[in-house]
Order: structure tokens, then C-alpha cells, then sequence
């Protein structure tokens, strides 16, 4: 067919581009380009479809390709043109066959709007860095055992160029790495020449053969470094909260493949199994700080707090590690389970206990099964037991999480909501779980006696609470000034140095006026 023909169908079609493929590849092309200076004839003309367009644009494309009928023109296929330099521009393109070019087959582009920028660019099913956090997360949902894991990272120099082989030739290993990993849908793109993807271990495809052999194709020469993260057969759940915690590590800190994300992983590991050995062996111990009534400063319970090897401050990082790797419940039970030997000693049969428990704790059923089983003999002991849920962890499960607490009530263990501040979750908390105490934020005690809005809301937090007969506890009371006032408010108990740092021997004062004599031992035998 003629330059004549071809330009009336161009015209015929409405379109900005007219270009023609036989096969893999552009024939012809002519037409206004993507962007200002680019001829499609120059630019496109014996590349192939996948180096033109996304991979999802081309998957759309090359179906209408091969549904093509001789003297039809096929329906509109919204489409992104490559440009360069990581932009695209949408198009509507229709493909029609017209016999005098069989086999090959024109298509038509009509450009809509201005070029884009690059995140329009990256292709279908390939995920980004959050992406590949939230798909760990989905495989974390699974629950029980399932293979072992690896996360390989994967970096290609020489990949950030924008000539059309280098363009042709990532598309080819997107594709490759995307087929490599776990379900054909754990490939992220964390940088134009950075990925990283989630495979099973026994998984032995070699993907710097895979993007070698990309590179080839298209007549590059690349030398990709591959890092290997992964961890030994485990619980399903344990060993991809353990791979995410080491993966959002690297992220964070921006951490590059083959930088730092197997000594991450590996550390990760070691630490998830030191803190298994310190829950079964019980190698840590309870420290007690007392909580006063705020009028005669007597201590009311003691909250029972944890301490790991010589450390004198609590245990932040072990602790969220636990959470983040779900082992926190079995550290939960072993931390009730040391109170209850304390509670049940000759000389603190008459003290209440506070033990914390942490929101992914009353996920299941199994937490609080295991506390009314090893308090079943103990009535009198339930009695002077409290459970307080912190928020490190949002609960995702209200419903669940209150009818488990409620069981709890029921056996005359009641319940404290930890850290209440005045966040929207904090009264969704209030009101849709039976709790018997609240306790305040700190950082609202630490501005009370200065800060009249502060001392505005927690006046009308500790009235809500009064009025539906639920008790107060002020945490991080340092001053006589702050405990003055929270005093005027209303607040009933108080913790904190004023009254009473941890101490690994309970201590009592016995009034106001012995408030100073906080180190005398009352009742431990």
C-alpha cells in the first residue's frame, strides 16, 4: 500500500498516529509523536509493541491484534504510549486489518491529555515498595504452616537508561521476575534498575540468568547482583511478619538490594528466637510500681511491669518486636503466669495486680482460655487481678475483643484500658468495650497543670467516666502540682515517680502523711 492510502486511513480513522505491525514489530509509523520533537516513524519503526507501551496497555493491544476482521475497525483500547524518561501519554487506539497489508495489521492513536509522570509507568500486577509490605501482610492473614519464604532483591546497572533496547529489554524482566515469584504476583518495582520479590525457598530459578538472558535479547550485556533474604520452615504467620519487619527496615532506611537485607532478615531471626528462649525459659522478671488513691496517696494495686536480663528501663523494642512477629501472646500468658506466683506468695495475698496484655492478644479465643484455666482454682485471686489491654497494637475485632474481656469481668477479673488519649480510637474503645478503669495518657498528665485545654478535656474525659462508673488512673504524675490538680478533676489513682518508681520489692506508704516513706517494705515477708 502506497504513503497515499496509508495517510487516508489515518485520516479516515481520526487519529494522531497511524503505524503498522507485522508480528512483533512496527513496519511503519507516521503521525504527531507522544511529545514535542519525536517522530513515530523514527522512534518507532522496527521496535516492538511491548517497548511502545505498558504491559498492560500491550496485553490490551495485542488482543485486539489478534482479534482483528479484515474491514472492521476494532473497539476504542485505552492505552499508555511510553514516551522516555519515565512519562507516558494515554491514547485511544483502534486496530483494524485491511487486506492490502496482510498479514500486518494498522493501528490508530488518538492522544488524550498531556504527557504523564512516572507513576503511571509502572506495569500491571508489579507492585511498588508498599505494594510488597501489604502483600506480606495478606500471606501473613493465611495463618497456619506454610512453605518456607524468601524475599530476593535484585539490582540491574545500566537499567536506568531510557533508549528504546534498554526499554524493550526491562519489560522482559519484569515479566520474568514477575513469573518467579510467589503466585506469579510478588514482583515489586522498587526503583527504576531495583526490585525485589517474595518466592518460596525451595524456589531455585537463577534470576540473574533470567535478566541476562532479557538483556541479550535486546543486544545488552547486563550484570545483575541478586540478594537472598529468607529464614527456616516456621509457622506461616511467624516467618512473614518476620520477613516484612526486616523488609520495612531496609525500606525505611533506604537500604538498596544487596545492601543490608540479609544481615537485616538474619538479625531479625536471631532476635525472634532469643525472645522465644527468654518466654520459655522465663528469663525476665517483674518489677512493681505502686498506683495511689489521689486523696490518701495509699497504694490501690500495683501494675506489674517487665524487665529482660540487668535492664532497668521496660523492654520498648523487644516488645514491639514481639507484636510485629506475633509472638507477643505466649510472652502475655508466661507474664500472668509469674504474677500469679507473686500474688499467691504468704505476704501479698491482700495486693491487686495489674498485668498488661497487648491487642493482638485477644485476637483469638486462646489468651483468655489460657488465664481463666490458670486461675480456675483461684477465685479469691481473680478477684485481686487486673488485665490492662494497651493500644500498642490497634484491635481490629471490637466485637471479638470485648465479648473475650467480658468473660474475664464475668470471673471477676477486671479490665483497664491503658494509654486512653482523646484520639477518635480511643472512644470507639470506650464505648463499644466493657472496661472497668481508664487510664490517661501520660502526655496529658505532663501538661495538665499548664495547659487549660488539656486540663479542659481531661475534665470532661474523667466526667464521662464518672458517669458511666468507670475509675481513672492518672500515669507519669512527677509533680504535686499535677497530682493538685488532676486531684480537682476528679481523677481517683495515679501513678507515677511521685508516688513510686518500679521496684523489684513492692512498696506501700500508708498515708499522705507517709507519702515520703515510699521506700518502707509493708507486707512482702
Amino acid at each position: 500500500m502506497n504513503i497515499k492510502s496509508r495517510l487516508l486511513g489515518m485520516a479516515f480513522a481520526s487519529s494522531d498516529v497511524l503505524f503498522e505491525l507485522d508480528g512483533e514489530r512496527v513496519t511503519f509509523a507516521v503521525g504527531a509523536g507522544p511529545a514535542a520533537g519525536q517522530s513515530p516513524g523514527d522512534l518507532w519503526t522496527g521496535q516492538a509493541l511491548e517497548a511502545l507501551m505498558t504491559p498492560a496497555s500491550c496485553a490490551r493491544m495485542t488482543a485486539a491484534l489478534g482479534a482483528a476482521v479484515p474491514g472492521v475497525r476494532s473497539a476504542p483500547i485505552d492505552v499508555e504510549v511510553l514516551i522516555g524518561d519515565g512519562r507516558t501519554r494515554k491514547a485511544i487506539a483502534h486496530a483494524f486489518a485491511l487486506p492490502d497489508l496482510a498479514p500486518s495489521v494498522s493501528c490508530a492513536l488518538s492522544w488524550q491529555g498531556p504527557a504523564m509522570g512516572v507513576t503511571s509507568v509502572r506495569p500491571a500486577g508489579l507492585l511498588d515498595a508498599r505494594g510488597l509490605v501489604k502483600r506480606l501482610g495478606s500471606l501473613l492473614a493465611l495463618g497456619g504452616t506454610g512453605p518456607e519464604l524468601a524475599i530476593d532483591f535484585v539490582e540491574i546497572p545500566g537499567l536506568k537508561a531510557t533508549d528504546s533496547a534498554t526499554r524493550r529489554a526491562g519489560a522482559r524482566i519484569e515479566a520474568g521476575l514477575q513469573a518467579a515469584s510467589l503466585d506469579g504476583t510478588g514482583t515489586a518495582q522498587l526503583a527504576p534498575d531495583r526490585f525485589a520479590l517474595i518466592r518460596e525457598s525451595c524456589d531455585l530459578t537463577d534470576l540473574a540468568a533470567v535478566i541476562r538472558d532479557a538483556g541479550r535479547a535486546e543486544g545488552l550485556d547486563l550484570s545483575p547482583i541478586t540478594t537472598r533474604g529468607e529464614i527456616g520452615k516456621t509457622d506461616a504467620s511467624v516467618a512473614v511478619r518476620t520477613l516484612r519487619r526486616a523488609l520495612e527496615d531496609c525500606l525505611k532506611d533506604g537500604a538498596s538490594a544487596g545492601d543490608r537485607f540479609g544481615e537485616r532478615l538474619k538479625q531479625t531471626v536471631r532476635d525472634a528466637e532469643s525472645f522465644r528462649n527468654i518466654v520459655r525459659d522465663r528469663q525476665f522478671k517483674l518489677v512493681w510500681q505502686p498506683i495511689v488513691s489521689m486523696d490518701k496517696r495509699d497504694v490501690h494495686h500495683f501494675e506489674a511491669l517487665t524487665r529482660f536480663g540487668g535492664a532497668k528501663v521496660a523492654p520498648v523494642g523487644p516488645i514491639g518486636m514481639a507484636e510485629d512477629l506475633g509472638l507477643i501472646e505466649a510472652f502475655d500468658l508466661a507474664v500472668v503466669e509469674k504474677a500469679l506466683a507473686q500474688m499467691r506468695h504468704p505476704g501479698f495475698n491482700r495486693v491487686q495486680v495489674a498485668v498488661n496484655v497487648s491487642a493482638m492478644s485477644l485476637l483469638t479465643d486462646n489468651y483468655v482460655d489460657k488465664v481463666l484455666g490458670m486461675t480456675a482454682s483461684l477465685p479469691e485471686v481473680r478477684k485481686r487481678l487486673l488485665i490492662e489491654l494497651t493500644e500498642t497494637t490497634a484491635l481490629t475485632d471490637l466485637e471479638g475483643a470485648d465479648r473475650r474481656l467480658t468473660l474475664l469481668r464475668d470471673a471477676g477479673i477486671r479490665i483497664c484500658l491503658d494509654d486512653f488519649g482523646v484520639g477518635t480510637a480511643s472512644y470507639d474503645y470506650l464505648r463499644r468495650l466493657h472496661v472497668d478503669i481508664v487510664k490517661i495518657d501520660g502526655g496529658f498528665v505532663r501538661d495538665v497543670e499548664f495547659d487549660p485545654k488539656v486540663r479542659t478535656m481531661m475534665g470532661h474525659l474523667i466526667d464521662l467516666c464518672r458517669d458511666m462508673k468507670i475509675d481513672t488512673v492518672a500515669e507519669m504524675v512527677e509533680t504535686e502540682g499535677q497530682a493538685s490538680v488532676l486531684q480537682e478533676l476528679g481523677v481517683q489513682f495515679g501513678q507515677g515517680w511521685l508516688f513510686g518508681r518500679p521496684s523489684e520489692t513492692p512498696t506501700i506508704a500508708a498515708s499522705a502523711s507517709a507519702a515520703r516513706r515510699l521506700g518502707e517494705v509493708a507486707g512482702w515477708g
